[in-house]
């Protein structure tokens, strides 16, 4: 067998030219390509098939050995991409007289199940706000206020940093939300939600909004911050990672999205139908919620097996 070539035909060396001088491309992004072509032309020259010979069978072949050699999904698709890329360019350029990756497919990435926190750490992350402080200041109102809308709705934090005194309805305990592409929603609040958020109009924001100075955006803002602005979804983000941190919880695995993906989760693990958590959620599709029914299974799964008394049977007759 012959030794791996440690070189690229000329006009695969013509393509990367075109990367670093027309596209600018980094010297690392350049190296990663080398690699990756280095490695589709070892596989020809195993086939003793030239770079610009090559057919769509010799490229699929290519893909399924990369499938066999134990390349994670997102390696494998960034070499195809690599090769692709490089056919595509030589080809519109007449360097090459065909690309034989028209009609290959890039294997695809697994979708990447949500975060979700257990219910007994959310609950201690609520419980505990207000702890070991004035359970009246006017940011520990907000803060309690803020999560527990979070976590009970299963917004947005922009839509929640976004909410004005039109977007609620305390009374039918109804929130309006206006989400990704304008597009509005209404969304149901517990009764827990409603308390914390009347308590918090009440005694905290009053405390908080400016004397002077404040906009118009920042009197119809429902959550401000301690300067009286509107509150930014950055300072929502470290309003979590410190309630998350005074609770116990890792701060690096807490995030507002991770309170939405638990809401989710949670309801599923309750029985709730999947449409409705889609209503709920906003989501466009039907299949993005359906992860959440992934993770719902999959623990249910491991409680199942962690609990069962004939979990540890072997299956095996004794002898």
């Amino acid at each position: 067998m012959s030794a791996a070539p440690t070189e690229l035909p000329i006009e695969v060396e013509a393509f990367l030219t075109h990367l670093v001088v027309e596209k600018g491309r980094s010297p690392l992004t350049i190296a990663a390509y080398r690699r990756d072509l280095l490695r589709y032309v070892a596989f020809l020259a195993e086939r003793h098939t030239a770079y610009p010979d090559a057919s769509p069978t010799d490229v699929d072949e290519f893909a399924a050995r990369l499938r066999t050699d134990g390349l994670a999904a997102s390696s494998q698709a960034r070499v195809l991409v690599s090769v692709r890329t490089s056919y595509r360019y030589l080809a519109g350029e007449g360097r090459i007289d065909h690309d034989p990756t028209t009609d290959t497919e890039s294997p695809r990435r697994p979708q990447a199940l949500p975060k979700a926190i257990p219910e007994p750490d959310v609950l201690r992350l609520l419980d505990s706000i207000g702890e070991d402080e004035d359970p009246n200041d006017p940011l520990v109102l907000r803060d309690r206020a803020l999560l527990e809308l979070l976590y009970g709705t299963g917004i947005r934090v922009s839509e929640g940093c976004g909410l004005g005194f039109g977007d609620l309805d305390l009374d039918g305990a109804l929130l309006r939300v206006l989400g990704k592409r304008s597009r509005e929603r209404i969304v149901p609040m517990v009764p827990v939600v409603v308390r914390v958020l009347r308590e918090y109009l009440d005694a905290g924001r009053p405390a908080l909004v400016r004397a002077t100075g404040a906009t118009r955006d920042d009197a119809d803002a429902v959550f401000l911050g301690r300067r009286g602005h509107r509150l930014s979804r950055q300072a929502a983000w470290e309003v979590i990672r410190k309630r998350g941190s005074a609770a116990g919880l890792d701060p690096d695995v807490l995030s507002p999205h991770v309170l939405r993906h638990s809401c989710a989760t949670h309801l599923l693990d309750h029985g709730a139908d999947i449409r409705t958590v889609q209503e709920l959620l906003g989501h466009a599709s039907i299949s993005t919620t359906q992860i959440y029914t992934r993770v719902a299974t999959e623990r249910l799964v491991a409680a199942y097996r962690a609990a069962h008394p004939r979990a540890g049977a072997s299956g095996v007759p004794a002898d």
